[in-house]
């Protein structure tokens, strides 16, 4: 019989977790230890690895193509983003809203939502014409799976609280291909307390040990393919939010910072950096209140809250920053207006999901306290041994990142310091509280959302194509907005690496001007046409830079000079097939932020529409892989002839609506403008 404790123990954790932090510990084995025989054996056409929106997104259209889909996810909510991570806020651009030019899936999961509610924003936040809770997310998803399976005579086996351990690489056909996947799915061991009771970083390392511990019973599950047909039988599609799947295959990628070329002219280093990643962040929702609320200071604050602000003059209103992502709102409060924008003000009952940059994100960026390990950081740790996988993330940077989410809600109540605007800026803001328990919005007793909210992990180097000598990338220049007759590029860049950079975003690709004068050259006002595009997104480089020095929250400590530079507006951009193959195996699939792209494009191909395309793409692909006979990279083996097979792929999904390219935004349209 499982444990279920009573809304008194309930009370007292929560009261502990705000009060001290304390967590009770469980003996965790530290060192990996030989893998065990499997429990059961499970049988997939599609093995996605990641139950975010690209993980959803890649087994919606694998269920309307028939196939079986096995679907695993560490936390036990589908959604990512809108759900176990917390920011369900729709990140969307304007223009490709108001033609609501978007895939099939994600345009019936914004109509979910409207459903559900009645009304598409029922936060009534300013952010995005869609705020909601994220524990109805995860519902909603949920259902539209199930729907799609129905719909496509398509089966899916879904897996929650599910980690991959191990892989079976074998050499197939020629090439590398994944053979089987061995995963360890957790369950609350008897007499103990739910899952989601202790915040991540304390059951991280026992989710990825094979031994039933005082706090889990594990299911060793291994994943094979269902049929035996060539030249491969099933496809594996990396959906997770860091890019495990890649670190644990080991194929060729890149973490954080890229070194200045004519391709990333707006890097802050003439070196790469991979510990320089976007900050990531625990987010939380908290709740207008009639009365004030007694908040006891965490004993952790005194460390973290030099760091909190409302970064700019125009943004020092609680009322503006509790408004940004409110995710319920059930009475319309009296209008407002600070710093030019227009809200709502707050009324009791109102609850509002936090994410803020100088608030709880949590940005680390040196080799002592970077999240996602690197290579090197996994060899050290041996992470990359047989049976050895621990996650690829550092457990007290996890931590770390959730005291400072926790002191963040402490700050926006009780604190009186601003870092970055000074003395007088912030009151204390009593009357709100800290949403706790599993029945609240983030579904955890300690009211941290279950997962943190990731921009950025492991970015696979696609395979070497004609142009791409050292692997295929998206850049900075193939989306960017940026004006390079800026005086910093012509100052910073060499000269020859100048005017690599005007060739590159010449208007007519500098086909026929090659002697021109740099000068003369008129850069062209679009993004890069994609001849094998199976996807399209449009958000702006959007940064949420790594600090300076260690620890992140250290007093004064800076932002990594140069990180906004590349920040702007984009231009809408296409998802290449050739970002989602990586090197060395010819059944894995890449989608999601683990795309081939470069630190700064990065910052735009994050958010939640992006990330449904993406997977679209690897879950439509992987369907037409099997079908037709065919692995991933022979469709683009030749891009710059004709393939049919690829001309066949992209008629699919536009015909499916699924869209490879925005309107009117042709290689012979040279005036994007109107798209911002």
């Amino acid at each position: 019989m499982i444990y279920k404790p009573t809304k008194q123990w309930l009370k007292h954790f929560v009261t502990l977790s705000l009060s001290l932090f304390v967590y009770e510990s469980f003996s965790v084995p530290l060192s990996a230890t030989s893998s065990p025989n499997p429990d059961q054996t499970v049988e997939c056409d599609l093995l996605v690895v990641g139950g975010g929106l690209a993980g959803a997104a890649a087994s919606y259209e694998g269920l309307l193509a028939g196939k079986t889909v096995c679907l695993t996810e560490i936390t036990d909510w589908l959604g990512g983003q809108i759900s176990s991570q917390g920011t369900s806020a729709l990140d969307e651009r304007d223009t490709q809203r108001a033609q609501l030019f978007y895939p099939r899936g994600y345009l019936e999961l914004r109509e979910r939502i409207e459903k559900f509610y009645g009304e598409l924003n029922p936060g009534d936040c300013w952010v995005s014409q869609s705020c909601f809770l994220p524990n109805d997310a995860h519902t909603i998803i949920s259902q539209q799976l199930q729907d799609a399976a129905k719909k496509g005579n398509g089966t899916l086996k879904w897996f929650p609280s599910t980690v991959i351990k191990d892989l079976d690489i074998d050499t197939v056909n020629g090439g590398q291909q994944i053979t089987s996947a061995v995963a360890i799915q957790h369950q609350p061991a008897p007499n103990t307390a739910p899952l989601n009771t202790e915040p991540l970083s304390q059951t991280i390392e026992d989710a990825y040990t094979y031994e039933d511990s005082e706090r889990f019973e594990k299911n060793i599950i291994r994943f094979v393919p269902k049929s035996s047909q060539q030249p491969t039988n099933w496809y594996v599609i990396e959906a997770t939010e860091t890019g495990e799947i890649i670190g644990l295959a080991d194929v060729p990628y890149r973490l954080g910072i890229d070194p200045i070329s004519s391709h990333e002219p707006s890097a802050s280093s003439f070196t790469n950096d991979p510990y320089c990643t976007q900050g990531f962040t625990y987010t939380f929702a908290m709740e207008a209140t009639e009365e004030p609320q007694v908040h006891r200071m965490p004993p952790f604050y005194l460390q973290h809250h030099q760091y909190y602000s409302y970064e700019l003059e125009r943004l020092a209103s609680f009322d503006l920053v509790f408004t940004y992502r409110r995710i319920w709102s059930p009475k319309k409060g009296q209008s407002d207006k600070f710093g030019g924008i227009s809200f709502t003000k707050p009324t009791p009952g109102d609850i509002s999901m936090q994410n803020w940059t100088w608030g709880n994100d949590y940005r680390p960026g040196t080799a002592k306290d970077n999240l996602v390990y690197t290579r090197q950081q996994l060899q050290a740790t041996g992470q990359l041994e047989p049976d050895g996988w621990m996650g690829g993330l550092r457990t007290e940077t996890l931590q770390k990142g959730e005291d400072h989410a926790l002191g963040y809600f402490y700050w926006l109540v009780e604190g009186t310091t601003d870092s970055q605007l000074g003395d007088g800026v912030k009151k204390p803001n009593p009357n709100n509280r800290l949403l706790t328990g599993l029945d609240s919005p983030m579904g955890t007793v300690h009211g941290l959302s279950k997962y943190p909210y990731m921009r950025e992990g492991r970015r696979i180097i696609g395979r070497v194509y004609p142009g791409y000598s050292q692997g295929f990338t998206i850049s900075e220049i193939d989306i960017s907005r940026i004006d390079y007759r800026d005086e910093y590029y012509r100052n910073t860049l060499s000269p020859t690496t100048y005017r690599s950079l005007w060739r590159l975003i010449d208007g007519l690709e500098a086909v026929f001007n090659r002697n021109a004068d740099i000068d003369s050259l008129k850069r062209r006002t679009r993004s890069t046409i994609y001849p094998d595009s199976v996807g399209i997104g449009h958000y702006a480089i959007d940064f949420h830079p790594c600090m300076s020095e260690s620890p992140a929250e250290k007093p004064g400590n800076t932002e990594k000079a140069g990180e906004r530079r590349g920040q702007g507006l984009a231009y809408p951009f296409q998802i290449p097939f050739r970002s989602m193959i990586p090197q060395k195996i010819d059944n894995l699939i890449v989608s999601g932020k683990s795309i081939a792209t470069s630190h700064i494009a990065a910052a735009a191909y994050r958010v939640h529409s992006f990330e449904w395309s993406s997977g679209v793409a690897a879950g439509m692909t992987a369907a037409f892989a099997l079908d037709q006979g065919i692995l991933p990279y022979q469709m683009v083996d030749e891009i710059y002839l004709k393939e049919k097979e690829l001309q066949a792929l992209q008629k699919k999904l536009n015909e499916s609506g699924n869209p490879t390219a925005f309107p009117n935004t042709s290689i012979f349209n040279q005036s994007w403008d109107d798209w911002r």
